[in-house]
């Protein structure tokens, strides 16, 4: 089975097993090397790690559009409810939820997450079975041991690892996290959006691990 990934920018990615379609973190809007547009993107899930402007802006706008379900912490899925949208499946980490492309799970990401000054809950990484492929988006995160063991339950395919360092892993950490998990892929997201978190990606340089490096806009087809 034939699975679409496509990089929003940032942290944004959208998935497409053909059928199904899973935005994650999309931030289109003020995104300044972003190629889509907020309203051309298509699915039917949406998943949110955290809260924060550069993850969320967009969700809501797209949710309502699409009436997409919306994948996120107990906190954000009761703020969307909030503002009307009432398609939402809340969780946290260590659970999982089964969806009609497979499932999603939630694990651990050390971070923080609020959106225009409220607390938005725990931040997370999501794990995405979809399309025959698991893949671990790890949010926005600093390094911690117990990827390895995340790594050993969820065996991902594919690993999206942020590497802009400042509010994230920069690319030396980002390379450790990806050696960690495991995946025979990985993918760096959350940098170059901004001059604080440019960096030279030849610097995410895992042991093993094949780097797909992705720009704004491009989609890769994985078999």
């Amino acid at each position: 089975m034939a699975l679409d990934i496509t990089f929003l920018g940032q942290s944004g990615f959208l998935f497409d097993d053909g059928s199904q379609k899973m935005a994650i973190d999309p931030f289109l809007t003020d995104n300044p090397v972003a190629k889509h547009r907020a309203e051309d993107v298509v699915c039917q899930t949406i998943g949110l790690t955290h809260a924060h402007f550069d993850h969320m802006a967009d969700a809501l706008g797209i949710a309502q559009a699409n009436n997409a379900n919306i994948v996120a912490a107990f906190e954000i899925c009761n703020y969307m409810q909030e503002l009307g949208h009432e398609n939402v499946n809340p969780g946290n980490a260590g659970g999982k939820i089964a969806t009609e492309f497979g499932w999603v799970a939630f694990t651990q990401a050390f971070h923080s997450s609020s959106f225009d000054g409220r607390y938005m809950g725990m931040p997370n990484g999501l794990v995405v079975n979809i399309g025959g492929k698991t893949i671990y988006h790890l949010g926005d995160t600093g390094l911690f041991s117990d990827l390895k063991l995340l790594g050993e339950i969820y065996k991902p395919d594919i690993v999206c690892v942020p590497i802009g360092d400042r509010f994230t892993m920069g690319p030396e950490l980002g390379t450790m996290a990806a050696e960690m998990v495991g995946a025979p892929i990985a993918v760096p997201m959350h940098y170059n959006t901004w001059p604080p978190i440019e960096q030279n990606v030849e610097d995410f340089a895992p042991q093993g691990i094949e780097v797909k490096v992705l720009e704004p806009g491009e989609t890769w087809s994985v078999d």
